[in-house]
C-alpha cells in the first residue's frame, strides 16, 4: 500500500457523483437489501396495528404508540449499514473498490450518502405508514391524532429520520470494526442495549441511549420526565452518527485494506 493510497490522495478522475453511482449499483443489485427494508416497513405497520387494537387508554400518547413499530426497522437498517462496509471486507471486494476509488474519504462519504438517502426514504415511508395504520386501528370511541395537531407531524418525520441516523451509525461502526459479527454486536449493543443498561444507573443517563432518544424524545408529542427534548435528541443522534463516521473515515484512510 503506497503513501498516496494511504493518504486518500488519488489521480483518479472519479468524482463524488461517479463513486455514489457505483455504490448505488452495488446496493440495488442485492435483493436481500430490499427484502430487509421491505420487512422493516411491514414490521412497523404490523406492530402499529397491533398496538392500536390493544390500546385501552385514550389519554396516552397515541402518536408515540403508533410509532412503536419503528424499533425493528432501526435494528434492520443499522445492521444493513454495517454490511454496506463489512461485506466488502468479507468478500475481498474492498481491494477492487479501493483500486477504483483510492480516495477513501470520498468512498466512505459516497457509501454514507447513498445508504443514508435510501434509509431515510424507507424510514419516512415506514413512519407515515405506521402512523396511519396505527391510528386507524384504534377503537372507534377514540379520537385519532391528526398530522395537524401539535407535535404529531414532527414526531412522525423524526421517527423516519431516525432510520437514516441509525443506518449511518452502522456504516461508521462497520468502517471502524470491519468484521461483520463484531460490528453487528456493536450496533445492537450500542443502539438497543446501552440505553437500557444506563437506566439502571440513572434515568437521566438512560435518556442518552440511541433507542431511548427515538422512543422517548423523537416520537413523542408529550414531553416525558428525564427525556431529552425532540430537537436535542435529534442533535444527539446526529452527533453519534458524525462521530462514528468521523472515526471510521480516519481509520479507513490510515489502515491497510
Amino acid at each position: 500500500m503506497t503513501a498516496i493510497e494511504r493518504s486518500g490522495t488519488s489521480t483518479t478522475h472519479y468524482g463524488f457523483s461517479h463513486v455514489a453511482h457505483m455504490e448505488w449499483v452495488k446496493l440495488r443489485s442485492l435483493r436481500s437489501t430490499w427484502w430487509t427494508l421491505a420487512v422493516s416497513i411491514a414490521a412497523a405497520i404490523g406492530i402499529a396495528v397491533l398496538v392500536g387494537l390493544k390500546t385501552k387508554n385514550a389519554a396516552s400518547d397515541l402518536t408515540n404508540n403508533a410509532l412503536g413499530g419503528v424499533a425493528p426497522g432501526l435494528l434492520f437498517t443499522g445492521v444493513l449499514g454495517v454490511l454496506v462496509m463489512t461485506s466488502e471486507y468479507t468478500s475481498g471486494m474492498i481491494r477492487s473498490t479501493l483500486a477504483a476509488t483510492p480516495n477513501r474519504s470520498l468512498l466512505l462519504a459516497a457509501k454514507a450518502a447513498v445508504f443514508g438517502t435510501v434509509s431515510f426514504v424507507v424510514g419516512e415511508t415506514a413512519a407515515f405508514a405506521a402512523f396511519f395504520a396505527g391510528t386507524t386501528s384504534l377503537p372507534k370511541a377514540f379520537a385519532s391524532p391528526a398530522l395537524g395537531q401539535p407535535g404529531v407531524l414532527r414526531a412522525v418525520v423524526l421517527a423516519g429520520a431516525s432510520y437514516c441516523l441509525i443506518a449511518l451509525i452502522g456504516v461508521g461502526l462497520g468502517a471502524i470494526i470491519r468484521h461483520t459479527p463484531a460490528a453487528v454486536v456493536a450496533v445492537v449493543g450500542g443502539v438497543f442495549v446501552a440505553g437500557t443498561l444506563l437506566v439502571t444507573v440513572s434515568k437521566t443517563a438512560g435518556s442518552f441511549g440511541p433507542l431511548s432518544i427515538v422512543a422517548n424524545s423523537l416520537t413523542t408529542t408529550q414531553r416525558l420526565p428525564h427525556a431529552l427534548s425532540p430537537w436535542t435528541g435529534l442533535g444527539m443522534l446526529c452527533l453519534y452518527a458524525a462521530l462514528a463516521l468521523g472515526i471510521g473515515g480516519w481509520l479507513l484512510v490510515r489502515r491497510d485494506a
